[in-house]
């Protein structure tokens, strides 16, 4: 097709995710090399966001998986979960390396169908035993995917208004947020009484009832949440205490994202549960994978008749030459010490970003390795969240200027104020001064000086 013709094609038949359709085209992407993205009118830009929504981990442009992907193609492209194949075995071994506590990979092919399958694993579970743990936990603030089920998991109510009724036996508490603490106590003089919700919401719905909680390591899309020192080891006790599982959600956070493979890896805990997906295959192929321990898994074997495994099935969780691209991404990040580069040029990113302080409009800068949160305030003093459509201004003032950032979207009433930045694994000290040129000049741009 000629550039008119996809064009047309693209806002007469697509329906773009996150999209109010007003007529207006919109971008089309064409290529992408590193960190660097082509549109449709030959513009350029540096992508900060790994693929919009921080998944491209690796960067574009990587011979090396689009070459074992097509080697896989060719030889079997595909058979069903219910059987072995090569390139998953071989991933299976690659990635349990990191994982000594864990010993089994499920896989599907989204998030949000890995948080389900976790959810499907913690319920089974509490049933064989003979007991009721059907309440799962998740907190303010946290996403879990997009279907039903996880979105009843998700505190981001913008996500689910107009979507109801939700599925029951899903229970919020609140999230482990500093700069806007649920319990209006300053950073660092607390009593970690965001951990302490946990706790009183097990007793509050009784002996046996919560049998796991599901909460985002480190909150992505809800804002870029770093939780406080000891809030992880006190809520990891809580639920042992109380026979819960505990279930991460690392679809953002794994597979190196924070500096560390697992971000709970920072934490010194060891989750039952580990839910992964973007950065399993850096986006060059579908794949997610829930992680779990020899216990659970073996929990799931034992029982009789129809309960003797687990009843579930991924489609797309058999796709051979979607675990060829998962095991040649992972060797990419191997061999060319992408963990440790994200540690350290997120440290980069995180100080540069920082000097946006000293525009008036910053209220918090914070993050963990290559996830980094810039929040926008009317007000440093009361710290009133900047409306969300001159946080959209600004994001699209930077747009304008050659960089994608992302924003927190239509998630969090009073909460859309947070601009994000999670760059590719191989981004440089340029591409670091060049966001935090841009975000500066967007800012005076859009809010003034």
């Amino acid at each position: 097709m000629d550039t008119r013709t996809v064009r047309l094609a693209d806002a007469s038949n697509i329906w773009h995710h996150l999209t109010r359709h007003t007529g207006r085209p919109g971008p089309v992407m064409v290529r992408g090399e590193g960190l660097r993205l082509w549109d449709l009118d030959g513009r350029e830009y540096l992508d900060a966001t790994s693929g919009g929504v921080w998944c491209v981990n690796v960067g574009y442009g990587r011979r090396e998986i689009a070459d074992r992907v097509a080697a896989q193609l060719s030889l079997m492209p595909y058979y069903a979960g219910s059987a072995g194949n090569v390139p998953s075995a071989e991933f299976s071994e690659r990635l349990l390396k990191y994982a000594p506590h864990h010993s089994r990979l499920y896989f599907s092919s989204s998030g949000s169908e890995a948080n389900e399958k976790a959810y499907k694993m913690a319920r089974l579970l509490s049933a064989l035993k003979g007991g009721d743990g059907t309440v799962i936990l998740y907190r303010d603030r946290d996403y879990h995917g997009t279907t039903l089920g996880a979105l009843s998991s998700s505190g981001q109510s913008e996500r689910r208004d107009g979507f109801g009724p939700f599925v029951p036996g899903f229970e919020e508490v609140p999230s482990a947020h500093c700069y806007r603490c649920a319990f209006g106590l300053a950073r660092r003089s607390c009593s970690l009484e965001c951990a302490a919700a946990v706790e009183e919401a097990v007793v509050r719905l009784g002996p046996g009832r919560v049998g796991g909680a599901v909460f985002e390591t480190v909150t992505a899309g809800g804002g870029v949440i770093v939780p406080p020192e000891g809030y992880w080891p006190e809520v990891a006790a809580i639920l042992k205490r109380h026979g819960a599982l505990l279930i991460l959600d690392e679809v953002v956070t794994g597979m190196g994202r924070t500096g560390a493979m697992f971000a709970f890896e920072h934490y010194g805990i060891a989750p039952d549960i580990v839910t992964l997906a973007k950065g399993v295959a850096s986006a060059y192929m579908p794949l997610s994978v829930t992680l779990t321990t020899e216990e659970v898994f073996r929990g799931l074997q034992e029982g009789e008749g129809s309960f003797g495994y687990f009843r579930d099935i991924s489609t797309f969780g058999g796709s051979a030459a979607a675990a060829a691209a998962a095991d040649e991404n992972l060797a990419v990040i191997e061999r060319e010490g992408l963990v440790d580069r994200a540690r350290v040029m997120g440290g980069e990113l995180l100080a540069a970003l920082s000097e946006a302080y000293a525009h008036p409009a910053v209220g918090d800068v914070r993050g963990l390795g290559l996830l980094c949160g810039v929040e926008l305030v009317a007000s440093r003093e009361s710290r009133e969240p900047l409306p969300e459509d001159r946080v959209a201004a600004v994001v699209a003032r930077m747009a304008e200027l050659g960089v994608l950032a992302g924003r927190t979207n239509r998630s969090i009433p009073g909460g859309n104020n947070v601009i994000n930045f999670a760059p590719a694994y191989t981004v440089t000290g340029d591409d670091v001064e060049t966001i935090r040129g841009t975000l500066m000049r967007a800012l005076a741009d859009v809010l003034g000086s």
